[in-house]
């Protein structure tokens, strides 16, 4: 489980896309995701002003989560909160699905950088539209002189933002790995559940708060 393998490689002209499990796994998930949401879209068709069922639950939902956006970066940047929850739903899946033997997509830093290099080009362009030339004007101050040191400033927060969630999703996969390589077979029933419902409910679910409210952060200070 600690390395990633490789179904097959497709040749487009000179180069090569490499399919590995990373992006089988991740095509998995996002496809549950899409269908989930189409679900529960057909299901709202019949909308009724006094909401129950699905549609109570999916109200429900998607109401928190934008009070919690809201809460995070404010009024203005509320209408973010689709993005910051496709993130959360997507890490919070890779993460629970490794219950059923699927390598999570986080403990794969390709998609770890991938999700933080968004959150990068969101800071950018948010920065720059709600703040225009003061956003600009932070990567030169208090002096010009300090540009390289701003701009390694900026860039370092994908890198360090991806390294965090890939080392600790990674962290359980390897422990996870050892403990069934390591044991014999009569005590591997029991405990891997246990172990599973930390490292992939509990531990999954609290790094993925931490890897979005630490991208509202960002995004909110680029463009507050």
């Amino acid at each position: 489980m600690i390395n990633i393998e490789n179904y097959g490689v497709v040749n487009i002209g000179d180069a090569e896309i490499w399919i590995t499990e990373t992006v089988v796994n991740t095509w998995i998930i996002m496809a549950i995701l899409i269908a989930a949401a189409v679900a529960v879209r057909i299901s709202m068709k019949k909308w009724s002003r006094v909401p129950k069922g699905s549609q109570n639950a999916a109200e429900s939902v998607i109401e928190i989560f934008d009070n919690f956006a809201t809460d995070s970066m404010g009024q203005k940047m509320g209408y973010t909160a689709g993005w910051f929850f496709a993130f959360f739903m997507l890490i919070l899946s890779s993460a629970l699905f490794s219950i059923f033997g699927m390598r999570a997509p986080t403990a794969d830093w390709a998609t770890t950088f991938g999700l933080a290099l968004i959150v990068f080009v969101m800071m950018v362009v948010l920065g720059i539209r709600h703040r225009k030339g003061s956003y600009l004007r932070t990567f030169i101050e208090p002096n010009i002189i300090f540009f390289p040191l701003n701009l390694i400033g900026e860039l370092a927060k994908p890198v360090s933002l991806s390294f965090r969630l890939f080392g600790n999703m990674l962290s359980g996969t390897i422990i996870l790995t050892l403990y069934y390589a390591l044991t014999p077979i009569f005590v591997q029933f029991g405990i891997p559940a246990l172990l599973h419902g930390f490292f992939d409910i509990i531990f999954g679910a609290l790094q993925t708060y931490i890897f979005v409210i630490i991208s509202m952060m960002y995004v909110q200070g680029s463009a507050a």
